[in-house]
């Protein structure tokens, strides 16, 4: 992805309780990142979810992929109230950005912004500067995978982290590791590497052997896999990630709704009993390899 100045921007207006089913939307529409901008209404609470694109998208094509995301979330087109196109230049959207992204809290860490100080309660703070790279580190999945990797992931286990986005679950793993794991991240977006470079030097998290590209066959194998992605982005490569996997694999950027299929699917490659944990409408699928 190039540098850019501007940015194509649709914005949903949506009642409040579907602005994560609108947030999702978004992100299955290519969204590069989103931002939310609550409307004073005095009959009931809107906001307005905007995603930023590297390109322009057809609004009429949109709106269908729209509703069709509202529905998996239990909604209809009557909580849509508007949507409309536009641009906006990067450091607008950076700024409205970064007014709404608040840290993220698990048992053992908590994810940061850069420019923000925060009450740690004792977590190891993992600190963040998104920039443009898809993943902020407030979504469920990365909770549910941080949850993951902070109950199963122990010094010694090689680590493979496939679409790192930020860069979060690879820098986790390598703090929780204490430089004594083989530690590996991919993502097949450029920037997002790159930016996940830039945080895990802030970590001081530099054992991270960062990668262009998604798993393959010349992949190595690691331990631990983790791969937040999403549904359809997982399926296909489900027998790759299993065959890839040592020891341990989750899988997120899952809706509940979307659960059964996953585990269908990890039935007919053997795993038959994966542990299901939930956070919001998301889950998390861990498998424990025996052999």
């Amino acid at each position: 992805m190039t540098d850019k100045t501007e940015w194509p921007v649709i914005r949903l207006t949506v009642e409040t309780e579907a602005a994560e089913a609108a947030e999702f939307a978004l992100n299955e529409l290519g969204a590069e990142g989103t931002s939310y901008s609550l409307l004073a209404k005095p009959d009931k609470p809107i906001v307005v979810i905007t995603g930023y694109f590297e390109s322009i998208l057809d609004l009429v094509a949109a709106e269908g992929k729209v509703i069709e995301a509202l529905k998996i979330y239990g909604f209809g087109r009557e909580v849509l109230f508007g949507i409309d196109s536009g641009s906006i230049i990067d450091q607008d959207w950076l700024a409205e950005w970064k007014k709404h992204w608040k840290p993220t809290f698990t048992e053992r860490f908590v994810v940061a912004p850069a420019w923000k100080e925060v009450d740690a309660g004792g977590r190891t703070v993992i600190l963040i500067e998104p920039g443009m790279a898809f993943g902020t580190g407030t979504h469920e999945t990365t909770r549910l995978c941080l949850r993951a990797i902070e109950e199963a992931f122990v010094p010694g286990m090689s680590f493979l982290d496939v679409g790192t986005g930020t860069g979060i679950l690879g820098i986790a793993a390598s703090i929780l590791a204490g430089g004594e794991s083989r530690i590996a991240a991919c993502d097949t977006d450029p920037l997002a590497v790159e930016i996940a470079i830039e945080n895990a030097r802030l970590n001081g998290a530099l054992d991270i052997d960062f990668g262009v590209g998604s798993i393959d066959e010349d992949t190595s194998s690691a331990d631990f896999v983790c791969a937040n992605l999403t549904a359809a982005v997982i399926l296909p490569i489900l027998p790759l990630l299993v065959q890839k996997t040592g020891s341990i694999l989750v899988l997120s950027g899952v809706l509940a709704e979307q659960a059964e299929e996953l585990k269908g699917e990890l039935s007919n490659l053997g795993h038959h009993d994966p542990l299901v944990s939930t956070d919001g409408e998301w889950v998390s699928i861990t498998v424990r390899k025996t052999s």
